[in-house]
């Protein structure tokens, strides 16, 4: 709508210029670019004087000129000053300017909903160097979006949208993540998402226990639930203290170690644990693993056997998760 308006206030210049020469080319027969000066020295209200002498029909219709020049100029100042205050121009270029940014994005993820899930899966990201669009169907949450960060990529728009999904790069990234509030909005999202990119890895957020079936049914590589997610980590402060102290500990002696999710495919289903060497060849060591079932399992003794679907979970930097991911990729 902006642009439209701006489009507006231009051509009525372009038009006001383009009469005025015009008319002065017919009325005195000048040259047009004497015709062009005189234009725009009478809009402009500069007043230089006359490049010719006019004639009677020449006045007249350079008092026509003036109302309808400085009437025009008027007007597009004032419209131009009212997009400024309100904010409009500036949010049209930071639009412009978010667009190139999701135009050169690759190989990111794409996280859906921009909740306080969302947030906190931005702000891990941000923290692992991890490149990533939000996208959000509210407007008014932009103003959170906003204090993430100057470096955060966001599109305001529906997920469940292909047009949507496609700005947000759907065909370029690896990896969508479904974080909004329904899981009838992420199962839409996942559809789609499937059939604009098959190779995507998709992880989704259920509310509903129910959901899950559904979901992965739908596409999703893995789901995980909020509520079960959190019921673990109480769980585990009260009954692996020593665990979770450890992992307190490396935590706490380097900011770039995090703790990471590695899901395992059907390259190294089958095999166990062990076999991987994950301490050796990556240097990290895994204190839990989620199965595909949805069970989580700490300290997983060597022989386990993996299964597509699983999701290895260790404490990391950003070095070892990749080399780890390798590893489970190539077996």
């Amino acid at each position: 709508m902006v642009s439209a308006r701006l489009l507006h206030i231009v051509l009525l210049l372009v038009a006001v210029i383009g009469g005025g020469t015009v008319g002065y080319v017919v009325i005195e027969g000048w040259s047009a670019f004497d015709a062009l000066y005189m234009t725009v020295t009478t809009v402009s209200s500069v007043g230089y004087g006359e490049v010719h002498p006019l004639s009677k029909t020449g006045r007249a219709f350079t008092l026509v000129l003036i109302v309808a020049g400085l009437g025009t100029v008027l007007y597009g100042l004032s419209a131009i000053t009212a997009f400024w205050v309100e904010g409009d121009l500036s949010h049209m270029w930071e639009k412009r300017k978010m667009e190139r940014r999701l135009a050169a994005l690759r190989d990111h993820i794409i996280v859906c909903g921009a909740g306080e899930t969302g947030r906190h899966i931005a702000i891990e990201f941000l923290r692992t160097g991890e490149s990533f669009v939000l996208i959000e169907v509210e407007r008014d949450q932009e103003v959170a979006l906003r204090k993430l960060g100057a470096t955060v990529t966001y599109l305001i728009g529906d997920a469940t949208d292909g047009e949507v999904l496609r700005q947000a790069g759907v065909e370029r990234a690896r990896g969508l993540i479904g974080a909004m509030p329904s899981d009838k909005d992420n199962l839409f999202t996942i559809l789609t998402a499937r059939e604009l990119n098959p190779a995507l890895r998709i992880v989704s957020r259920i509310m509903g226990g129910d959901s899950r079936a559904k979901l992965l049914k739908a596409g999703a590589d893995a789901v995980v639930s909020n509520k079960a997610i959190g019921a673990l980590r109480l769980a585990s402060e009260m009954v692996r203290p020593r665990v979770v102290g450890v992992l307190d500990t490396m935590l706490r002696a380097d900011d770039a170690v995090r703790v990471q999710e590695i899901p395992v495919d059907g390259t190294v289903g089958g095999q166990a644990l062990s076999k991987l060497r994950l301490q050796e060849r990556a240097g990290i060591i895994v204190f839990a693993i989620r199965g595909y079932d949805g069970s989580t399992e700490f300290n997983p003794p060597p022989d386990r056997r993996l299964a597509a679907g699983d999701v290895l979970i260790a404490c990391a930097d950003p070095q070892q998760l990749a080399a780890a991911q390798a590893i489970v990729k190539e077996g």
